[in-house]
């Protein structure tokens, strides 16, 4: 058995244990049920309980949830166009999400893979400084993907 104060008291009858733990005002609390004799201790288990919930709460709150914001493009797409998605994939990788760029590719157009492959290449050039390469540009049927990451 196990003090508040966490000092060791020694092996005891269950219900002693439970009688000491009454004229505390505390529980006992079995921490390790099958080792040989089962070890418990004195504590406030409300507290205890409470204290561990803020302990999460406070680490759910230092996590970042990292997205995936997608942004589609056509091969034939126009400067303005480009220039427009280009802002879109540069704050998304400011607010530290990771960004899908897809090239769609439409009827006779997948004949010419190499036109989306030069605007992915033309993406990692302007957002080089801002980014790291997580998974580079692959033809996936009639799409070609390509996932960048914020740099850290």
């Amino acid at each position: 058995m196990i003090d508040s104060d966490g000092k060791q008291i020694g092996i005891m009858p269950l219900k002693e244990a439970m009688r000491i733990s009454e004229e505390r005002g505390l529980d006992l609390v079995e921490v390790a049920p099958n080792s040989n004799p089962p070890v418990c201790r004195i504590m406030n288990y409300g507290k205890y309980k409470y204290q561990q919930s803020k302990r999460i709460q406070e680490a759910r709150k230092h996590q970042t949830i990292i997205q995936v914001k997608e942004v589609k493009v056509r091969p034939r797409t126009e400067e303005h166009d480009f220039q427009f998605k280009l802002r879109h994939v540069k704050r998304f990788l400011s607010e530290g999400n990771k960004v899908k760029i897809s090239i769609l590719f439409r009827g006779r157009e997948i004949a010419h893979p190499e036109f989306g492959r030069e605007m992915l290449n033309r993406f990692l050039e302007e957002v080089k400084d801002l980014m790291v390469l997580e998974q580079a540009p692959r033809l996936e049927g009639r799409n070609m993907v390509m996932i960048i990451a914020p740099k850290s």
